[in-house]
């Protein structure tokens, strides 16, 4: 007989403020970036921390109440119509989103594992982890979760 904690998978659940738009990703959530650019932190009051999570481990809820703002050719940005949580990080052909890692309930057993583009970062703040700091996107493998 398999043992259930053997074959137990991990859901992480999280939502926007008012709870109109619910998600949970299936399995660990890999290590976040935090992106300082002018767009990520206009779009989220200060920088924007995203878990790059494959399409096939989020499960959507209240998705009619999901509004996506095309903010360059290749990406869009997912918000809650309704409290105007921002929730997600969409780049068009990619086979992941970029979930907000505020937007989680929980404990999510990940730390930040880069910072990028640092040279836009807002003057009233310190990044204050050791995680890596690039001025724009590195050539880096993502780690492992």
């Amino acid at each position: 007989m398999p043992d259930d904690a053997s074959t137990s998978t991990t859901t992480h659940r999280g939502s926007c403020l008012c709870g109109a738009v619910t998600f949970d990703v299936t399995g660990d959530i890999p290590a976040p970036d935090a992106c300082h650019c002018t767009a990520c932190r206009k779009h989220s009051g200060h920088y924007f921390v995203s878990a790059d999570v494959p399409r096939s481990a989020l499960t959507v809820r209240g998705e009619e109440n999901v509004r996506w703002f095309q903010s360059s050719k290749t990406v869009r940005r997912g918000f809650c119509g309704i409290c105007g949580s921002s929730l997600f990080w969409d780049p068009l052909g990619r086979d992941w989103t970029g979930v907000a890692m505020g937007a989680f309930d929980g404990p999510t057993g990940t730390h930040v594992h880069v910072h990028v583009f640092t040279r836009e970062k807002g003057d009233y703040y310190r990044i204050a982890d050791e995680a890596p700091q690039f001025e724009t996107i590195p050539s880096l493998p993502k780690p492992p979760p």
